[in-house]
């Protein structure tokens, strides 16, 4: 029973971390595209989107969370039953669990990404105060 609560709970943060991957992965790739040379923004795009599968998979399937219904708490006791109440909150958890660990990675994606495009403008703005254009004649 316990293998297929940790199957289960697999499968799903892959399928939450396929749809999340899927709905932004355009996004990510152009924001690379603005950020990044063009050569190296789909290598980028593609770490990102991996990253997103290596969070959500970990943070869907906490094995730490499943051992429970292995390990007993006290010696004296047995381990927690999986009883279709424990299935129904376990499956919950690893799609809330999915969901927090590819939005950590996302906002952090986000936020260093608007630093970046930021320091861009901030340097090209000084690189064209310091050499205007030459006139046109």
């Amino acid at each position: 029973m316990f293998l297929t609560l940790l199957a289960v709970t697999l499968a799903i943060s892959f399928v939450v971390s396929f749809l999340v991957a899927l709905l932004f992965r355009k996004p990510i790739a152009q924001i690379l595209a603005h950020t990044v040379a063009h050569e190296s923004s789909k290598a980028w795009a593609r770490f990102v989107v991996f990253t997103i599968f290596v969070a959500g998979a970990s943070g869907g399937a906490e094995i730490y969370r499943l051992e429970r219904y292995i390990n007993p708490r006290h010696q004296d006791s047995e381990p927690i039953a999986l009883n279709t109440d424990r299935w129904v909150f376990e499956v919950y958890q690893s799609m809330v669990g999915a969901v927090q660990s590819i939005v950590w990675i996302l906002a952090t994606f986000f936020i260093i990404t608007l630093i970046a495009n930021v320091l861009v403008r901030i340097f090209e703005s000084r690189r064209h105060s310091t050499n205007p254009p030459e006139p046109e004649s």
